[in-house]
């Protein structure tokens, strides 16, 4: 069968800059595909790309899109090289979509996989002072776990703060602190320790993943100490989930699925380890955030609270995901108006 292949590529500015121990993030930029049959049916997917995270460039995505031409076989899309794991996931998505509109001859609404009535989010809250005053009207609209960006200024600091989060939160809530690799072993024992008796769920990533013995250090730390370790940046590709499944980790895996060009491989190992799964978002446009919701409601395995509470996020609200809610129930996947993305690029 011939298909139609399409992409454009972003780059949308976020409504406030997002800081994390990787610098200042102030707009998003990726590609979104469309594949189309003569008979008009079409799919859309994102290739959300983060090169910094270890995936392939923005550039690298584009390029092999112009190679693709606009009128191809459809087995042609199978051959997206291993390396560009974001545009394997965006054609993957697209396709999946195309396939399910084809079945579907009376337009009916796409479908979500359903184990569960709905999922629990948690609200990303802003680094540094920030987020003391952002944590009330959260908890107000009724989250109970959130997400803090630490290792953005000095650890002094940032531990003098972590007694005021904790003291905002409602009762019962629970904190996960993000580091994004930003800490060495001695500045993560730091935060450890005073994390054992407060109410941290898990810590995300304390040391860089390429760090010299980084391997040994996650492990070390989460032998050592009662509070959960995540692993994220960690987990890169798909020989990252594998090695680590090896290795027996028994912390908490924090996976974003757009980053991954082999969704339903790296889901299936993870859910014959019986892995603690958090899904989370690599901040990417309603496109990419719908098929991403999609496997978090299809996981059959433990449910931790969503990383998705990042919307409203862009300048321009058409590319945004499910407004932030403690809850995502599967008709708001269901609603996220992909299409709209497409247009307000054109």
């Amino acid at each position: 069968m011939r298909v139609r292949f399409q992409y454009r590529r972003y780059r949308l500015a976020f409504r406030a800059a997002v800081r994390t121990a990787h610098g200042v993030w102030t707009e998003r930029e990726g590609v979104i595909v469309r594949v189309s049959d003569e008979a008009g049916n079409h799919g859309l997917g994102e290739a959300a790309c983060l090169p910094w995270f270890g995936t392939e460039t923005m550039d690298a995505a584009a390029e092999a899109c112009e190679k693709f031409g606009e009128w191809i076989g459809e087995g042609e899309l199978e051959e997206v090289p291993a390396g560009l794991v974001c545009l394997r996931n965006a054609v993957g998505a697209a396709r999946r979509e195309l396939a399910e509109r084809a079945q579907k001859a009376d337009g009916a609404e796409r479908g979500v996989r359903d184990n569960a009535p709905y999922l629990g989010g948690a609200a990303l809250l802003p680094a540094g002072p920030g987020a003391l005053t952002a944590i009330t009207p959260k908890a107000e609209a009724g989250f109970r776990v959130f997400k803090w960006k630490v290792g953005v200024g000095e650890v002094a600091d940032e531990l003098g703060l972590l007694d005021d989060v904790c003291a905002k939160l409602p009762d019962g809530a629970r904190l996960r602190l993000d580091a994004n690799g930003a800490w060495d072993r001695r500045k993560a024992e730091r935060w450890l320790e005073r994390c054992a008796d407060r109410p941290v769920e898990f810590v995300e990533q304390p040391v860089a993943a390429d760090a010299r013995g980084a391997e040994d250090v996650l492990r070390g730390l989460a032998e050592d100490w009662p509070t959960p370790i995540a692993l994220d940046e960690s987990l890169v590709s798909a020989g990252d989930v594998e090695r680590w499944i090896g290795e027996g980790w028994r912390g908490v895996w924090v996976v974003k699925t757009s980053l991954f060009g082999d969704v339903a491989g790296v889901l299936a190992q993870l859910e014959k380890a019986k892995a603690s799964v958090v899904f989370s978002s690599a901040l990417e446009t309603a496109v990419g955030a719908r098929a991403a919701l999609e496997w978090a409601f299809g996981w059959k395995g433990e449910a931790r609270a969503l990383g998705f509470g990042v919307w409203p996020l862009f300048q321009d609200a058409r590319c945004d995901g499910p407004y932030a809610a403690p809850f995502i129930r599967p008709a708001d996947v269901a609603r996220i108006d992909a299409e709209a993305v497409w247009n307000a690029l054109s």
